[in-house]
């Protein structure tokens, strides 16, 4: 939880989780806008999904068994 101060003369008026709140201030009657802080943006190429892309750790992920050649048939000599 974020602890809510007046901006004007520093009381704590509460703590609380919130997105937008106006709230005045019962010592100095000052008006507090509060707006909760965007996320900061993504790093440039990382993943959105939250699935690890990187598989170095999972070392048959991804692979593919070789294929297998048929026997080959034996011909007759003639």
């Amino acid at each position: 939880m974020e602890e809510i101060r007046c901006g004007a003369c520093r009381r704590k008026l509460g703590e609380g989780i919130f997105t937008a709140l106006t709230i005045k201030c019962p010592r100095c009657g000052g008006m507090n806008h509060l707006r909760a802080m965007s996320p900061p943006p993504a790093r440039q190429g990382a993943s959105t999904d939250g699935i690890h892309h990187d598989d170095t750790h999972h070392s048959l992920d991804r692979r593919q068994t070789p294929t297998r050649r048929p026997v080959a048939e034996q011909v007759p000599a003639p």
